[in-house]
């Protein structure tokens, strides 16, 4: 029976992963080469492989493609022979011999002699022939010819009929009984009178090349080395090249116009390539693609093909204080098979291995399973040791999409246009009007627009992500994706072997590292990971020292430190805070708590700037107020010299002594000070 009946009898009772394991072990027998395991209404499934043989997948005889041909009163040619088939049996084939001689051969043993090719069918390759200049000569037809073939073979049918000859006023009769010659000449070549009556416009004129081979040479060469080039030559300066170089060997020169038409000849591809380079030709390349000769390009069934990519969402992002916090990134795994959304990660964290992690940890978490290919770009978080790891060990190949080929991720490259232009575009604080930066003024600024916090913007996307999109029509699909993905299931099974366990070892096993991949343990405070400091007891016998670290981008309150050749887990000063928070929660708490460090850190260094300038400016200040002291106290002994030159009495009068104190109590501007003592 086929496979799709043999899933549906025993879905009560056998599994359909039972089911494949039994056909791979060979308990049940099914022709490989017939129909793919993907398609079960097309597949058969036999007891055995002799049951198999004498049976057919459609009813009839299961002949070879050589035999595909083979009809009853088909001449077969056997040991020098020639037989006559008889009857075609669905275990046996019956020949007559040239003396009328019946002989029963059976199916299995016409094919095997067939196969060591003992026998043959004659005029099998005149047979395939016969039709093909009928063929070629209607497959050259355009709309009108064939429009002017039926007007022609409506008068030639008439006359055939009744002998009447059309009217002279629709046809001459030269030009009819010239139609009447040509369908018959062809109806006795072709048997098919109406090939005779097709006009033969391609064959008229004279469309022999005019200009000498030198010259149709040397114009190619041109085309070639001149015009396509990586300068980009306008056509006519080629040609004005082209027109020099051929009246100096005195031949003739090829018109601009052929010019032109000999570059429009020329492969596009290879053209554009050579004149603009890979990427501009890329456009026009064929569209192809297989991961190789028999795998389809989105796979047979879910898990087997997963798409994994990052993009920046045109939104701007603020906490929940109203402080600004930029756009985050959303890294993205997507099903091929089904296109459904396997897992997201939302970070403010450009691409990097640590968000490649964090969206695998995410699908085990909610499938338990593990993508069996997973193809993703050149990037260098895919190159990562610690990601890597992570494939090897659960059996995931990597195969990475050609660069500057945006075509090999069409699955990623097109959910991104699709989740921006259906959802993300639709929230305020939007980016799109960035992409005209002269249109961007303050009231229209994104960042001024910015409302949507990071947490209440993953759940609005996880609900997208996981129930709208997900329950949505596909075009290419014809359902949803989740109806494809559970049909995709339920036909391929739910290969219970590939599962895997979200426990402690695919946990530690998906903790990324920092940039650096260690810290420095500082007294009494541990080391900082992503600006947070984390403290364990053993930190005090290894004060100073640098050691491996890695941390749980899901969690801001612990991080593990590699001390005394074992992982020892550390916890932060925020983790009283984070205790007791679901995953979620401590996930987008954390990366929020990152993002702000971050901010701080950078504008530390404008801070520094703005201390620095303002620091000069107070040393100037006191320079100048000390020079100005210096200048005040020279005033005053001047001052003093030329009171006590004033007060000498010539006659003894007297008065005050010079230099006594006097009690005067001034109130003066500060900035009149020197104007005062002046005075003094």
């Amino acid at each position: 029976m086929s496979l799709e009946d043999l899933l549906q009898l025993t879905q009560d009772s056998v599994t359909p992963d039972d089911i494949f394991g039994m056909i791979a072990t060979e308990v049940l027998y099914a022709d490989w080469s017939a129909a793919p395991l993907a398609e079960p209404s097309r597949v058969r499934v036999f007891s055995t492989q002799e049951s198999a043989s004498i049976r057919s997948y459609e009813g009839g005889p299961r002949l070879l493609p050589s035999t595909a041909r083979l009809r009853c009163g088909s001449q077969i040619i056997w040991d020098g022979r020639l037989w006559n088939v008889a009857n075609l049996g669905e275990t046996s084939v019956s020949l007559l011999s040239e003396h009328q001689s019946l002989t029963e051969v059976p199916l299995t043993a016409f094919e095997a002699l067939v196969r060591e090719n003992r026998m043959q069918v004659a005029g099998d390759e005149s047979d395939l022939d016969s039709g093909a200049p009928i063929d070629n000569r209607l497959l050259r037809a355009s709309e009108g010819d064939l429009k002017v073939a039926t007007h022609r073979s409506d008068h030639i049918r008439q006359y055939l009929d009744s002998g009447s000859v059309p009217p002279a006023t629709e046809v001459s009769i030269r030009t009819f009984f010239r139609w009447l010659g040509r369908y018959r000449q062809a109806e006795a070549t072709y048997g098919s009178g109406f090939l005779g009556l097709l006009p033969q416009c391609g064959d008229r004129g004279n469309r022999t090349a005019k200009l000498p081979e030198t010259s149709r040479r040397l114009m190619q060469e041109f085309i070639e080395r001149d015009y396509e080039t990586l300068k980009q030559k306008t056509k006519y300066a080629s040609w004005i090249q082209l027109k020099l170089a051929c009246e100096t060997q005195a031949i003739p020169t090829p018109s601009y116009k052929t010019f032109c038409i000999g570059v429009r000849q020329r492969p596009a591809y290879d053209q554009a390539q050579k004149r603009q380079g890979r990427r501009a030709s890329y456009q026009l390349d064929a569209f192809y693609w297989d991961l190789d000769l028999k795998t389809p390009r989105h796979g047979d069934r879910p898990f087997e093909i997963a798409h994994m990519d990052h993009t920046e969402l045109d939104v701007e992002c603020v906490t929940g204080s109203g402080q600004a916090l930029g756009r985050p990134w959303l890294t993205l795994l997507t099903d091929a098979f089904s296109r459904r959304t396997l897992a997201f990660y939302l970070t403010f964290d450009p691409p990097s291995y640590r968000s490649c992690m964090m969206v695998l940890r995410e699908c085990v978490r909610r499938f338990n399973r593990f993508p069996q290919i997973l193809v993703v770009d050149g990037g260098r978080e895919f190159a990562s040791t610690y990601f890597e790891t992570l494939l090897a060990r659960y059996e995931c190949t990597k195969k990475t999409r050609p660069p500057a080929k945006a075509r090999f991720g069409s699955i990623c490259e097109r959910y991104f246009g699709v989740v921006n232009t259906q959802f993300i575009h639709n929230l305020r604080g939007n980016t799109q009007i960035t992409r005209n930066v002269r249109q961007v003024t303050k009231a229209v600024d994104p960042k001024g627009l910015a409302t949507w916090p990071l947490a209440e913007l993953h759940g609005r996307l996880s609900e997208y992500l996981y129930e709208v999109h997900d329950t949505i029509r596909h075009p290419a699909l014809g359902q949803s994706p989740r109806e494809a993905f559970q049909m995709g299931l339920s036909s391929g099974g739910a290969r219970i072997h590939r599962m895997v366990s979200y426990n402690d070892e695919f946990l530690i096993l998906t903790l990324p590292t920092t940039a650096k991949g260690t810290a420095k343990v500082m007294p009494s405070r541990g080391v900082k990971i992503n600006h947070i400091c984390y403290w364990c007891e053993a930190f005090r016998q290894i004060e100073g020292e640098t050691v491996p670290v890695r941390y749980d981008p899901f969690d801001a309150g612990a991080a593990y430190a590699f001390v005394q050749r074992q992982w020892l887990q550390c916890h932060s000063d925020c983790y009283g805070t984070l205790k007791g928070r679901s995953e979620r929660e401590i996930m987008l708490a954390t990366t929020e708590l990152r993002r702000k460090h971050q901010n701080h850190s950078t504008g530390f260094a404008i801070t520094a700037r703005h201390l620095a300038e303002f620091l000069q400016s107070v040393e100037a200040e006191e320079t100048l107020l000390t020079q100005r002291l210096r200048d005040r106290e020279h005033r005053v002994i001047r001052s003093e010299a030329t009171t006590q030159a004033a007060n000498v009495d010539p006659v003894g009068d007297h008065r005050a002594p010079v230099g006594l104190p006097v009690n005067v109590v001034c109130t003066v501007d500060e900035g009149t000070i020197d104007e005062v003592y002046g005075e003094f």
